[in-house]
């Protein structure tokens, strides 16, 4: 795989997202026939410091469809020797004595890269801080927009939501940002909008992208619809019309016939339940997605070793 660690999108050049997308559609037919046993014998600890659900689970699942094992931990600042002054990389240093993989969530950005620098085995970051990355998240959101429109050149995407602590769209655009002809729109309140540090990396790449402060004029345009939650506490101007970023029929009926709309989900508000039904909701695919694409990426680090 030529990554010791999964820390970053950045990480990542199109030969290797290709070989991974190759191997993800290989692991779906291993997942359908109910799994294997290539990886018996090895143990992923999750070590997850803020809440998850469907990173945890997918990943866990993923291990299991692989025929290996888990170490798991929830609200880990709680629950484990933090709570009792212990840094993160001596926790990191113990775990790795008994695992094969360390699959983290931390509540501080960079605190993957940090557990990584201590690391024996693999460490994967699945969410860091507040403004940090989400890498596999990217890359099953990438899967999806590829296995979607059967191309990652030449596509339109918005991203709409509180974009500038949102994991990840931010690891998404880094992605997006490998392909050519790429045009993002950025749709976010002016106080959430996307942080100068991806505009730096669009720009240096030449990426076309465009500010927007509502989804009316780029919804007719775009092939991919990428949307996340606004949380109101977070807005200053209390009066903004969050109406303005949500997904429901009368939007539907303006999208292109073949776009997609993805949410990394947990929903809120943002996406009305009607548009479920219509086959360009996208986002329970891209849900069960994950498990196949992080079944490729953990047997791709196992492989590697």
């Amino acid at each position: 795989m030529k990554l010791p660690h999964v820390i970053e999108s950045q990480q990542f050049t199109v030969p290797l997202i290709m070989e991974l997308f190759d191997r993800t559609r290989t692991m779906a037919r291993v997942a359908a026939r109910g799994g294997t046993r290539d990886y018996a014998g090895r143990i992923m600890a999750t070590l997850f410091y803020r809440p998850s659900t469907r990173t945890r689970f997918s990943f866990e699942a993923a291990m299991h469809r692989l025929g290996g094992s888990v170490l798991s931990t929830e609200q880990a600042r709680e629950f484990s020797s933090e709570i009792e002054g212990e840094q993160l990389e001596d926790t990191i240093r113990i775990i790795a004595t008994f695992s094969d993989v360390i699959v983290l969530r931390h509540h501080e950005d960079g605190g993957a890269k940090r557990a990584a620098a201590v690391s024996t085995v693999p460490v994967v970051n699945a969410g860091d801080g507040s403004g940090g990355q989400h890498p596999t998240q990217a890359l099953l959101d990438l899967y999806t927009i590829y296995d979607e429109c059967g191309t990652l050149d030449g596509l339109s995407v918005a991203l709409i939501g509180a974009l500038d602590q949102g994991r990840t769209a931010r690891s998404l655009a880094y992605l997006l940002a490998k392909f050519e002809r790429t045009k993002l729109y950025f749709v976010a309140p002016p106080e959430l909008q996307i942080r100068p540090d991806i505009l730096a990396y669009l720009d240096d790449r030449e990426i076309s992208y465009e500010l927007c402060t509502s989804i009316e004029r780029v919804i007719p345009t775009v092939d991919v619809v990428y949307q996340t939650r606004i949380d109101r506490v977070r807005l200053k101007e209390k009066d903004v019309d969050l109406s303005a970023y949500k997904i429901d029929a009368d939007v539907m009926r303006r999208m292109k016939p073949r776009a997609i709309i993805m949410h990394p989900l947990p929903r809120s508000v943002e996406i009305d339940p009607v548009v479920d039904e219509d086959p360009r909701a996208a986002y329970f695919r891209q849900a069960r997605n994950g498990l196949h694409v992080r079944m490729a990426l953990l047997s791709m680090l196992f492989d590697e070793e």
